[in-house]
Formats: C-alpha cells, structure tokens, sequence
C-alpha cells in the first residue's frame, strides 16, 4: 500500500504552505504558497540571512521594498525545487484599497522578471474583501493571476468565480477554530465545518462550469485533509504533509465532479456586503486573518529596519 500522501497526488495537486525551501525539498509538492506569516519564520532561519541582506541592498534602504524583494527572493528559491507555482501574498494592510493592491501586485510580478521568472509561475495572493476581488479581475484580464485568499464566506466564493479569478483558498481549519469556540463541540469526520464550507463551494463550482481552481487551505489534522481528497488542491503544512506520508492506510477520493450544487447566482457590491455582514464567522475571521497578517508585515519590516 502506498502512503496517503502518494494516493493524495493522484487526484488532488498538493501545495506546500511553507516559505521552508529544505522542507518543500523533501516533500516535493507541485506548488507552494507563502504569506507574511511564514515569511517572518523563514526571516528567522538562519539560511535566509543572506536574502535578507541582499533584499536590503537592492532596496536601498527602503524597507517596503525590501520585504517585496525578500519575498520575492524566497519565491524565487522555492521555484527552483518545484515543478509547478509559487504564491505570493501581497500586503495585508492594502486589503480595502484596489488601487493600492493592483500597484503592489504589477510590483511584485515586475521584481519576479527582473529575476528571470515568468509571470505563468506566479500567483499573486490577495485577501477576498470585495476591493481584493475586484483588483484580481483587473489582474486577470492582464494576464496575472490571481489566489483569493483569507475565504471564509460562500458569498466570497461566489463573487470569486464570477470575477474569474485563477484560484480561491477557502480556510478549512480557522472555520474549524470558530465554531468549536462558539459551541464547545469537538467536529470530526463530514460534521466539520470547515469542510463542509469547501465541499459546499467545490460542489456550487464544478455544477456551474467554473473554471476556478478550489484549493484547501488551513488545516488542522489530517481527517480534515481526508474529507477533501479529491479537491482541484489542497495546501498543506510540512508536518501533516509529514502525517500523510508516513501512514499507509487507504484513502479514498471523496470530492469529485457531478455531485449536485446549488443554482448560479451573481451577487453585486451590495448583496455581497449584506451576505458577509450575515455570516459572523466570516466576517470575524477575514478581519482577524487581515490584522494577523498586517502585523506579521510589520514585525518583518521592523526586522529588516533594524538590519539597514
């Protein structure tokens, strides 16, 4: 029997979240994803000082851009040992500016060229406020695409595919964290919430002829990971990634085409805001995922300032 990592990649393209590059050697995913969250770690390992020194040098002092030019370095490193994409989350603190976030994103592409990447190995991560969707619309009619993520919401999912975004990350495990907080109640199995939001939104797409990619995201053990085998992706830590390989049982695909969904609707700016004020976990859980992440940025960028 092989391991369920093994059987995993048979029906599922899995993703390494993590900026570890030693780890995403070992564990050979197709893709990978970072956010500034695991860009601070990677900041701390001793294998990324001489990044960091050289993203201060081309930056000239300038911080902000020496943290795009860190993150784009440790994308860089990660695409040399990976077959497929990388992507790269653009700062959390312009998540309600679509102006702001489209600058940044043409940054962050523009940086990757310089380095010889091609904008077809790149994903730029936006958070799924309406401002993030609507900037990943003007992106993608650029020929960038898009991972929509800190999705929390079925009405963030909707808005998603018909903005015709490259890829969504719906959140399976900070759901998880949310309603096991607000009711005391241990969920396992098809009962989680957290996968009965991703399996909701994977069944509304593939009944409606979207083209985006559903990718698994945030999990907290491997049952989680076992309920959504059979999603376009999944982006795993290296240790569950780690669980999965080393058990040998058998995993059978659970998400697949053909399951029924529910009926298409477009939602404008309205009907999407009335939606998210609706949902309290959403609504609590994107604003917390945009602070965690703005403060990572900052606890970076002070890094870096004090290495000028």
């Amino acid at each position: 029997m092989t391991s369920k990592l093994e059987q995993l990649k048979q029906f599922t393209t899995v993703v390494a979240d993590t900026g570890d590059i030693d780890a995403i050697s070992r564990l050979k995913p197709v893709d990978a994803t970072t956010n500034p969250s695991l860009l601070l770690k990677a900041a701390a390992m001793p294998g990324y000082a001489e990044l960091l020194k050289q993203s201060l040098e081309h930056s000239k002092g300038d911080v902000g851009l020496a943290c795009d030019a860190f993150a784009v370095a440790v994308g860089a490193g990660i695409l040399k040992v990976i077959p497929g994409r990388i992507s790269t989350e653009v700062d959390a603190r312009l998540s309600f500016d679509q102006p702001a976030l489209l600058a940044k994103a043409r940054q962050l592409i523009a940086l990757y060229e310089q380095a010889g990447i091609g904008r077809d190995r790149v994903l730029i991560k936006l958070a799924s406020t309406w401002e993030g969707i609507r900037a990943a619309e003007v992106l993608e009619k650029e020929g960038i695409q898009t991972n929509l993520t800190l999705l929390f919401s079925f009405a963030q999912a909707q808005a998603c595919a018909d903005a015709g975004v490259f890829l969504i990350s719906p959140f399976v495990g900070r759901i998880y964290d949310w309603y096991k907080k607000s009711t005391g109640k241990e969920y396992v199995g098809a009962e989680d919430p957290g996968v009965q939001s991703v399996t909701r939104i994977y069944n509304y797409y593939k009944a409606n002829g979207y083209n985006t990619v559903v990718m698994g995201a945030s999990f907290r053990n491997i049952g989680q990971i076992e309920q959504l085998a059979g999603c376009d992706r999944l982006t795993i830590s290296p240790e569950l990634l780690l669980q999965l390989s080393d058990d040998q049982g058998e995993l059978p695909r659970i998400l697949k085409p053909g399951n029924a969904g529910e009926a298409r609707q477009q939602l404008n700016e309205a009907q999407f805001r009335w939606a998210s004020n609706e949902d309290a976990m959403a609504t609590e859980k994107l604003a917390e995922g945009i602070r965690q992440f703005a403060r990572d940025q900052e606890k970076l960028e002070a890094l870096l300032a004090a290495k000028a």
